[in-house]
């Protein structure tokens, strides 16, 4: 007998020979940053299209819809941060967050919070990415990588 088999040994190891792993793409800090303002925003404005509607300010399919509306949006937002129309969109999102506020004055509150977040993430982000990128560069010893 030999050792080489294709029954595993244990349970959940696999039978076959082993596929190097895909590399992940790296992620910019202002990607990683945005994507975790939008994902708890998105929390934040379920419960707020729920506050919508159970307060009655707008009709439920509005209230409801509305709300599932800006989820996708902040959905896709997050799968383009990767480009500027991600952070544009983002943008989108503090802005209607923040007009939510007409409808409960509560939503002011709520949206000049997440636009602060984002606003300061936006920042931040793209500072560390530029010192990220020059700091490659001079690793490197090249002027543009």
């Amino acid at each position: 007998m030999s050792d080489e088999t294709t029954e595993p040994k244990e349970p959940g190891e696999p039978t076959g020979p082993a596929k190097p792993a895909k590399p992940r793409r790296a992620r910019s800090v202002t990607e990683m940053l945005g994507s975790i303002v939008l994902g708890f925003e998105l929390v934040v404005v379920f419960l707020g299209a729920l506050v919508l509607f159970g307060l009655h300010a707008l009709p439920a399919a509005v209230a409801l819809g509305g709300g599932a509306a800006l989820i996708v949006l902040m959905i896709v937002a997050v799968g383009l941060l990767r480009s500027p129309v991600g952070v544009w969109l983002g943008w989108l999102c503090q802005l209607i967050v923040v007009a939510a506020g007409f409808l409960v004055p509560a939503f002011f509150i709520v949206g000049a919070i997440f636009t602060a977040m984002w606003a300061y993430c936006m920042i931040m982000g793209a500072r560390l990415d530029r010192n990220n990128q020059a700091a490659r560069a001079a690793e490197t010893g090249t002027e543009n990588p």
